[in-house]
Parts: C-alpha cells; structure tokens; sequence
C-alpha cells in the first residue's frame, strides 16, 4: 500500500530508500553472527566427533 506524498511547510519529503550504508549494516547484521554460528557449530562436530566439516579443511 502506498502512501500518500508528505509535505512539510510546503516542501514535498524525498520517499525513504535503502542507502550503501544501510546495506552494508544489513549485511553485517546479518552475515557475521551466521559466519561465527557456523564456525562454532564446525568446530564443535570436529571436537566432538574428529570429523572436520568446515572450510579451513580444504586449504
């Protein structure tokens, strides 16, 4: 549903938009806790069962 234009003291409001920052911040926000979660998640299963599952084994 879109909204009406808004205007302040006669001035119409430039409608809002994802900014380079705000995308990198989405980015961050997303990405690095879903990078540490899976490290830890690989480095449990290799001390727990000797396996290695993570992407330092291909190196």
């Amino acid at each position: 549903m879109k909204q009406p234009l808004q205007t302040v003291m006669g001035h119409t409001l430039p409608e809002p938009r994802l900014t380079p920052l705000g995308i990198a911040l989405l980015v961050l926000v997303v990405s690095v806790p879903v990078l540490v979660l899976g490290t830890v998640l690989d480095l449990a299963v290799q001390w727990l069962f000797g396996w290695c599952v993570g992407l330092w084994c291909f190196v």
